[in-house]
Formats: structure tokens, sequence, C-alpha cells
């Protein structure tokens, strides 16, 4: 019986495509899964994943050092895209995720979901998890930007604003959007956080 189980449990996992780790996509579902016991309640928040609208659990992120990023497709920031997705690469194998949550509140943004999409993945090659649009500042703002605003003191006033968070749930220091990802001072706040 035992044999048999484990048959049926490596045939469903031959079943089962690898699929690249991209912006969220089925690699980020097997995250979930995997997400730590212990999750901070700054990431106790449940977002769409922008491609197809899966529930995606911050959980999964628990334990890493998080960098979330307001993101928007007509800005003169746009091109921070190209940054961040190699901050990604670089220190992701070491614990660092970013996170991108488009936004249109301050009207740069496209209201279709498919062209965010394209230009993340197509133009800049984003492969860090991409969320839904969202309102992330005033009164209406999901309810991870409006922690972040709370403990900092500092809502998005633009487009590509970031917030660093530490492996504990804490977080580290917000960054206004003129500070591109390859900036010594957020590099530097990321390489001491990992």
């Amino acid at each position: 019986m035992l044999l048999g189980l484990a048959a049926a449990s490596l045939s469903a996992m031959a079943q089962t495509p690898a699929a690249p780790a991209r912006a969220g996509g089925p690699a980020a579902s097997a995250a979930t899964a995997a997400a730590p016991a212990s999750c901070p309640a700054l990431l106790h928040q449940n977002f769409k994943r922008l491609q197809d609208e899966a529930p995606q659990d911050l959980c999964q992120y628990a334990g890493k050092v998080v960098l979330v990023v307001n993101t928007a497709s007509y800005c003169g920031y746009t091109k921070q895209y190209e940054g961040l997705e190699k901050l990604n690469a670089k220190y992701g194998p070491r614990g660092l995720v970013v996170l991108g949550f488009p936004s249109n509140d301050f009207k740069q943004e496209s209201a279709n979901a498919k062209e965010i999409a394209d230009l993340c993945y197509n133009t800049y090659g984003v492969k860090f998890p991409m969320f839904s649009t969202t309102v992330v500042s005033g009164p209406n703002a999901n309810p991870l930007h409006a922690s972040l605003a709370r403990q900092t003191g500092k809502e998005p006033k633009w487009n590509f604003t970031k917030y660093l968070i530490g492996r504990d749930g804490k977080v580290i220091e917000h960054f206004p959007s003129k500070v591109a990802p390859e900036d010594a001072a957020l590099v530097s706040k990321i390489e001491a956080a990992l």
C-alpha cells in the first residue's frame, strides 16, 4: 500500500509542470503552502495576483526581507522596474523579495490588468510578484499600505515609493520615489537586513 501511495504521489508530481517563478505564478502558490507558521501582523494580508487575480497570502513571504513598491505604467519612474528586478534577482537567493502593487492613485496606471502585466513581464522582464491594482494612499488605502504609512508616518506621495521590511516583519525604512533601486542608501539597507 505504501508503494501505491508513493507511486501515486510521484505520478501527481510528474503531471504538475515545473513553472518558472514568474511574478507570483504557480511557484508562488507552492510558496503559500510552505509559508512559515509565524507570520508578522504586517504581512497578515491577502492580495490578488496581477495576471490571474488568484488570491495570495503575504504570509508566504514571512522570514524574508521585503521591499514593497507601488508602481505605475505611465510614470517617469516606470523604468525603475528594471532596477527592481535586478535587486530581486541579485538578492533573492539571500532572502529578498520585491512586491509590486500597481496603483492609479496618481492617475498614471492602466485600468487593464493585461496591459500592466504585459508591460511588467514583456517590457521590463519583471519576475518578482505583482498584485492587482490597489489604492495605496489616503483613507481608502489597502491595509498593507495603511499600516506602512502608520508605522513610518509617510504614505506614498507618488509612484515607486518603497518600504523596506525586515525578516521580523518590522519596517526598516521608507524611501521616496526618487530613490532609485540601485541607490547606495537603499542597497546598503537591504544588505544590512539580509
